[in-house]
Formats: structure tokens, C-alpha cells, sequence
């Protein structure tokens, strides 16, 4: 219940954004709170615990601000190159008063924060292993982990995953409302 407020807040101003930026292909708000809010909250379980994760390609902020109103002691870097989503990212993160959360406005390989973090995660942004291309870089040495939310079981892209990475999990979501397949991938520096 103490996170409905904040949650539907970001949702409001989702919307509002939405039909000026053109955030997201997802315009019903009924939809939204399925695919956007419950789909990104369906990974609290397994980001419980970290300190630290920098959210890849973040867009409208998915599913890092979620996360971040849902685990106050997590620091969420919301990472996103597109100026008119990064300026949405500022005010969601100011008007929701995130104190938590900030905004890296920089293409990916472009973030020089080397090993920074404990996680990253992506959500819809490109395979694994471009994923780990691209922000590889970014969590830390010692057990650094790729949070990856996938629909079907990607059994080509764990097999092409780099050297230096090994495949810790596969877990199969449900998310309620959802009618479709989800699995976090849970990628670990070897």
C-alpha cells in the first residue's frame, strides 16, 4: 500500500508526458500499470540486497524507477542517451523526490563509470551478448551481474554470452495480468 502513491504518481506523469515525448508504445493506462509498473516490480526479489544498479537503455525509466520507489536503500543510475527521455527521467525523479535515483543522460558505452556498480540491468534494449558490449564495463569485478528481463527462454544468446561472463540463472516470471512469457536472466562476471 505505501507504494501505490508513488507508483501511480510516476504513472500520472508518465502519461502526461507520454502524449508530447511519446515515451512509450503503451498508451492505456490499465496497460501500463501491467507491462510497465508489475512487470518492473517483478524483479524486487531478485535486487534486494545490492547497493547499487545502473538501469541500461532505461527509456521512460523502466524498470528502474519502479525499483527505486520500491527499494529506497537501492542507488539507481538511470542510464538513457535520448535528450527528450532524459529530460522526463530529471523530472520524474525531482517531482517523485527520488533521492535515490539520478540521471546519467550518455550512451552506454559512453558511461565511464568502470566497475561501479553492482548490477545492470536492461529491459527490452538489445541481446545479451550486446548488452555486455556495451556495459560490460560497468559492473564491478567481483561478482558484477547483467539483470537481464527477457520474454522466451534465449538459449542462442546464453550460448554467444563473451569470455569473462558465465550464466548464474534463469528464472521464470509471472507477472499478474501479464499473458506472456518472462525470464530474468541473471549474467555473472566468471
Amino acid at each position: 500500500p505505501a507504494l501505490a502513491a508513488p507508483l501511480l504518481a510516476y504513472l500520472a506523469l508518465l502519461l502526461r508526458w507520454n502524449g508530447t515525448y511519446n515515451l512509450t508504445a503503451v498508451r492505456d493506462p490499465r496497460e501500463m500499470v501491467t507491462r510497465h509498473l508489475l512487470d518492473s516490480l517483478a524483479m524486487v526479489a531478485h535486487v534486494e540486497g545490492l547497493a547499487t544498479l545502473a538501469d541500461l537503455g532505461t527509456g521512460p525509466g523502466l524498470p528502474g524507477i519502479p525499483l527505486a520507489i520500491a527499494l529506497p536503500e537501492l542507488r539507481v543510475t538511470l542510464v538513457e542517451s535520448n535528450g527528450k527521455k532524459a529530460r522526463f527521467l530529471r523530472e520524474a525523479v525531482r517531482q517523485l523526490k527520488l533521492s535515490n535515483a539520478e540521471v546519467a543522460e550518455s550512451r552506454i558505452e559512453a558511461l565511464d563509470r568502470p566497475g561501479a556498480f553492482d548490477a545492470i540491468t536492461a529491459r527490452a534494449l538489445a541481446t545479451l551478448p550486446d548488452i555486455l558490449s556495451v556495459g560490460g564495463h560497468l559492473p564491478k569485478a567481483d561478482g558484477g551481474r547483467l539483470l537481464a528481463m527477457k520474454g522466451i527462454h534465449q538459449v542462442d544468446e546464453i550460448a554467444a554470452l563473451p569470455a569473462g561472463w558465465r550464466l548464474v540463472a534463469v528464472t521464470p516470471m509471472t507477472v499478474p495480468g501479464l499473458d506472456a512469457e518472462r525470464h530474468l536472466v541473471v549474467i555473472e562476471r566468471a
